[in-house]
């Protein structure tokens, strides 16, 4: 069933399973009323029976805050092409699921690089500006600071390895005190992640919707997430099946071999079936293991209890 609710001055046209409509969810706005590079999208957001969110003029954070927090935060980043972002299939169920084992989650609804933006580096923006509040309201939320990761599905996981791989890249002109913060995550995990924008790779709508059908080398380059790999990047968790139609499993394969160049831990899982876009993973699915390999890799880095 449909319905219309009036969230943070934005008319949401939602549905019952979506995390936007929940009452018991708080929502963050990233930037209040000085987003850069508007005006971007005019009329309400849109929202597909599956949970799928398109037309987002509201970049924000849905915050799912467990009773016994333990410390730990997340900042969870679904897919979609950066054409429309999969919530209800991805960051919701990931969300609260981390939520149910007492981490922090928060949910990032970011601007789509197609709606009207002056800048395709809308998303960057958003990641970048998400995780700095997520660490500006450590105290307030029980989160140790050294301990706030970053999660991403498919488009989701180029957002996420953008941001823990450039942290300090001035996506935008820095507004206020929580843009002093690090945007830098203390780990990141990354799902059938779209890793580069590089040939023969780079045919995915990631790409042509950041980077359009023919940039050059030099952008390409800019915007893979395996050449921006330094150091600095923190230890990660990869997941994704072979026979990947959308992402070719060579992305896992190029960032894992990036990453452990540049002597960053990475653990990396490969499965043999799967597809693209499971999400949580069907039950009794082979890919439906991933959370609790995710959890088991987080405890032994010390970021779960």
């Amino acid at each position: 069933m449909r319905k219309i609710i009036l969230i943070a001055g934005f008319l949401i046209a939602g549905i019952t399973v979506s995390a936007q409509t929940r009452p018991d969810l708080q929502q963050i706005a990233l930037w209040g009323n000085r987003i850069p590079d508007g005006p971007g999208p005019q009329g309400e957001e849109k929202v597909s029976a599956s949970g799928s969110v398109t037309n987002v003029s509201n970049p924000r954070l849905i915050v799912h805050k467990p009773v016994r927090p333990n410390g730990t935060a997340i900042l969870v980043i679904s897919g979609g092409g950066y054409a429309h972002i999969e919530l209800g299939k991805e960051s919701t169920p990931a969300a609260d699921w981390l939520q149910s084992h007492g981490i922090t989650a928060f949910e990032l609804v970011y601007r789509l690089p197609q709606e009207g933006w002056r800048t395709t580096n809308v998303p960057f923006q958003d990641a970048q500006r998400a995780m700095r509040i997520i660490r500006s309201l450590a105290a307030q939320y029980g989160i140790d600071p050294a301990k706030i990761g970053i999660l991403g599905f498919s488009a989701g996981g180029h957002l996420a390895g953008m941001t823990a791989s450039q942290p300090d890249k001035k996506f935008y002109k820095h507004q206020d005190a929580t843009d002093a913060l690090s945007a830098r995550p203390d780990f990141e995990g990354l799902i059938y992640p779209v890793i580069t924008m590089l040939p023969p790779f780079n045919k995915t709508h990631s790409k042509k919707s950041i980077l359009g059908a023919d940039p050059g080398r030099p952008k390409e380059e800019e915007y893979s997430v395996e050449v921006q790999v330094t150091s600095n990047t923190p230890t990660t968790f990869i997941t994704q099946a072979i026979d990947d139609p959308i992402s070719p499993i060579d992305n896992t394969y190029l960032m894992s071999a990036a990453l452990e160049k540049a002597g960053v831990p990475v653990e990396k899982h490969i499965f043999q079936t799967g597809g693209h876009g499971w999400g949580m993973g069907k039950k009794d699915s082979p890919v439906s293991a991933w959370p609790k390999l995710f959890q088991t890799w987080a405890k032994s880095n010390g970021f779960w209890k």
